[in-house]
């Protein structure tokens, strides 16, 4: 055997480890990326049942003649931003993160402003339709509490991935950047004061 080739053969099969490692590391990285993605889409999907809940919801109360207006214009305006306030998957920022939070936190508290007034109307609590409506959105609220989860989880699965030592290295040529995780709503690390009515 020639003496030039052992160099030759040793550079091939160098060559050959790293393009494997090189296609392993940038298959595994667009599999974790299209789960995230996936896990994003779920949440939406979740938020977007609320939506459609509290639509049917709004229309039950609007039936209550007396209802107060301006609560149900509250959360009809914060419906329709929360819907107005999408996502595209294959951009997750943080920027865009926030603004889609910041969308659904403000139609999540317009919502709960709309169900401590209706307290005060016993035939509105005590209408069928509104305690269906009700039960499905708190249903719901676990839901979406669920979809975040498994979507942040999925976010790190990929985050490790493409910023650990030495694959880190290949995510910034083959443009895998970092993903944002849903975040608590600011202000959610406070407690909030609960106050019980016995009479």
């Amino acid at each position: 055997m020639k003496k030039w080739l052992i160099p030759l053969i040793i550079i091939a099969v160098i060559a050959f480890g790293i393009y494997n490692w090189a296609v392993s590391f940038n298959n595994t990285a667009v599999e974790y990326e299209a789960n995230a993605k996936t896990a994003w889409s779920n949440v939406e999907s979740t938020y977007q049942r609320r939506n459609d809940l509290i639509g049917n919801l709004v229309k039950t109360v609007q039936g209550a003649a007396d209802f107060e207006k301006s609560t149900l214009t509250d959360v009809i305006e914060a419906r329709a931003k929360a819907t107005s306030t999408t996502i595209d998957p294959t951009n997750l920022t943080p920027e865009a993160m926030a603004a889609y939070q910041e969308a659904q936190s403000g139609l999540g508290g317009a919502l709960s402003r709309l169900l401590v007034t209706v307290e005060a109307y016993p035939e509105l609590k005590a209408n069928q339709n509104f305690m269906d409506l009700q039960n499905q959105l708190e249903g719901t609220e676990n839901r979406i509490n669920v979809a975040r989860d498994r979507f942040n989880e999925a976010v790190n699965t990929y985050d490790i991935h493409t910023t650990k030592f030495p694959g880190k290295l290949l995510a910034g040529l083959f443009g895998f950047k970092e993903m944002p995780r849903y975040k608590s709503d600011p202000g959610s690390e406070k407690a909030p004061d609960i106050e019980f009515d016995f009479k």
